[in-house]
């Protein structure tokens, strides 16, 4: 039984469905991102049967929904058949089932931080734009939190026309109006602009290397998101040299 999805994370179309599905068979959900509307259409659903989920089933499942594991719908349906039968199962911290989807909904949050605080935008011109002028980037996010980030970027950036490519979906902003896009390529990208120079040329200046610890700042900031931030091309060259660097801050 195939039951349609407007994008990979509608969570609001698979929970509309959830109550249907549960004295049913197994189902199989098509997820593929259409146009502009997949991202941002309100999502359909007949009602179902009786379905009263446990406060935090929703919070849980949204984040859920948006992992890129492919059984993640399945997991959640499973999940919810075993809550219909043995509503006291939500208590249990230590059940299997609850904690696996929970570690989903961790990942799927650490995915969102991260894209709030890695996307580098460059700016490019645009004759279609306001102002001429568009800021681009590009970025690969591990799951499909196109959506769950995009309040964040379009109040941080409210006044500038903008882009954000991925390979999962995009997100275009044109100064009043957010709309969405099927997947982009890497050769989309702009290329570096002199804003990012002077960007590297300050960053290379506030280098501490006495405070350098490589360890710590790879769990901060994991490699796979170096190349999307134009001063991790840096980073070697600044580790190589900091022994130097911060001799000679010591007068060694």
């Amino acid at each position: 039984m195939d039951l349609p999805l407007r994008h990979p994370a509608d969570w609001a179309g698979f929970a509309a469905q959830l109550p249907a599905l549960l004295d049913g068979a197994d189902a199989d959900w098509t997820q593929a991102v259409g146009a502009q509307g997949a991202l941002f259409g309100d999502a359909g659903g007949a009602p179902g049967g009786p379905w009263t989920p446990p406060d935090g089933w929703d919070s849980l499942g949204r984040l859920v929904a948006m992992h890129a594991d492919d059984d993640r719908y399945a997991r959640l349906l499973a999940f919810a058949r075993r809550l219909q039968g043995e509503p006291g199962l939500w208590s249990d911290r230590l059940d299997a089932d609850r904690r696996h989807l929970q570690s989903l909904a961790r990942q799927v949050s650490r995915e969102i931080h991260k894209t709030h605080a890695f996307v580098r935008f460059r700016e490019v011109p645009d004759e279609h734009a306001r102002g001429g002028r568009r800021h681009v980037a590009w970025f690969e996010p591990a799951h499909h939190v196109l959506r769950a980030v995009a309040p964040f970027f379009v109040k941080r950036f409210a006044q500038h026309p903008w882009a954000l490519l991925t390979p999962r979906g995009c997100l275009h902003w044109d100064g009043e109006r957010l709309s969405g896009a099927g997947p982009a390529n890497r050769d989309e990208a702009p290329a570096a602009d002199a804003g990012e120079a002077l960007w590297l040329t300050y960053y290379r200046s506030i280098f501490n290397p006495a405070r350098l610890k490589l360890d710590a700042m790879k769990k901060e900031m994991p490699v796979r998101y170096w190349a999307h931030m134009p001063e991790t091309r840096l980073i070697t060259e600044l580790v190589r040299d900091a022994p130097r660097r911060e001799g000679r801050m010591r007068g060694v």
